[in-house]
């Protein structure tokens, strides 16, 4: 054994088994969500170690009972960092149980928040969380009513209008976060700019950025547990812990989603919203779709449409500014990435 980790190709179908009963010794399941893995093995090719990496996480990280204490695990970690930098990834973040925080304190990591269920998620960074909440500060406003609206608005159409609409006539002001996770359909600074655009009305709207501290269910890791609803509510309890330090920090009291009759995930996670929220003094207020003919408009449906080449067919729930942005020449990268894509209902 060298105890240099190597990067285990996606093909080598042995070495990625190896990886699988690894990770289910140690109470894991390998994560689908991963774009690169690595390993320490001995002489004879015995996995001993393992991390994977996915954009700016670090995850499945799991050493062999038989060789705790021989520093693999610091290994495995700093080989992925420098894989990161080589990517262009220098802020780095990772999830882990409760009792393995010390481990990674050690190699420079920083809880962010736990949660009750036993679950952390670390940075790489001292004061990350608290830098990003004092750039918050910069777009503080004041008032009776603070309300709150998060949205991935991929892209945003006339249903994500109407609940800000809403919030902002029922709030002194409203933060609108914009998830800031990249995905692989409409970028973030579209995204962003449809809803600047789509909202430059409503003037009690305050636009933020949600950065890395708003998690997405395409980034949240859902290999510490075998059951999908257990991941979700897991998901769900870790990303309205990163919210109540926000919403507490800008005196955030209200949050509005929208009701979700088709997913699965979001109805789970509204349902978890509306019970945890409460007891952190926030008020979660579930408001109805806006429908056209009856149906609700959604990003999914409006995906769908630009994927069969029919983006006609949805004009009429989208708002202006939509429309124009995927009509002209600029949308053309867009449209192509939706098209090509494989799953374009729920992303």
């Amino acid at each position: 054994m060298n105890g240099q980790p190597v990067r285990i190709d996606p093909k080598d179908i042995k070495a990625q088994q190896q990886v699988e009963r690894l990770l289910s010794c140690e109470g894991l399941r390998r994560d689908p969500h991963l774009d690169y893995t690595c390993g320490i093995f001995d002489d004879k090719w015995n996995l001993l170690a393992t991390g994977s990496c996915f954009r700016n996480t670090l995850r499945c990280l799991a050493v062999s009972k038989s060789h705790r204490g021989c520093g693999l695990l610091s290994r495995v970690v700093n080989h992925l960092i420098e894989v990161q930098a080589l990517r262009g990834h220098f802020h780095l973040f990772l999830y882990t149980a409760q009792q393995n925080i010390r481990y990674f304190e050690d190699l420079g990591f920083c809880v962010i928040v736990k949660t009750e269920s036993g679950l952390a998620f670390m940075e790489n960074r001292l004061s990350g969380f608290a830098d990003y909440l004092h750039g918050l500060s910069g777009q503080a406003v004041t008032g009776k009513q603070i309300s709150a609206v998060v949205m991935n608005a991929n892209p945003f159409t006339l249903g994500h209008r109407h609940l800000a609409e809403v919030a902002a006539r029922e709030s002194d002001a409203v933060y609108l976060f914009v998830l800031s996770e990249e995905n692989d359909m409409v970028p973030f600074s579209v995204r962003f700019r449809l809803v600047q655009e789509g909202t430059r009305d409503l003037e009690n709207i305050v636009l933020c950025e949600s950065g890395p501290y708003m998690v997405s269910a395409a980034t949240f890791p859902s290999y510490f547990v075998k059951d999908e609803d257990e991941a979700i509510r897991l998901h769900a309890e870790l990303d309205l812990e990163l919210f109540a330090v926000i919403a507490e920090h800008l005196n955030i009291s209200r949050r509005y989603v929208g009701r979700e009759d088709t997913s699965h995930v979001t109805a789970l996670y509204n349902r978890i919203m509306k019970e945890k929220l409460p007891a952190r003094g926030i008020e979660c207020r579930e408001l109805p779709r806006k429908a056209l003919d009856g149906k609700a408009i959604s990003a999914s449906i409006v995906r769908r449409s630009i994927h069969d080449g029919r983006l006609s067919a949805v004009k009429d729930m989208l708002p202006a500014s939509t429309w124009n942005f995927f009509c002209s020449p600029a949308a053309k990268p867009v449209i192509e990435a939706i098209e090509q894509a494989a799953d374009v209902i729920h992303h």
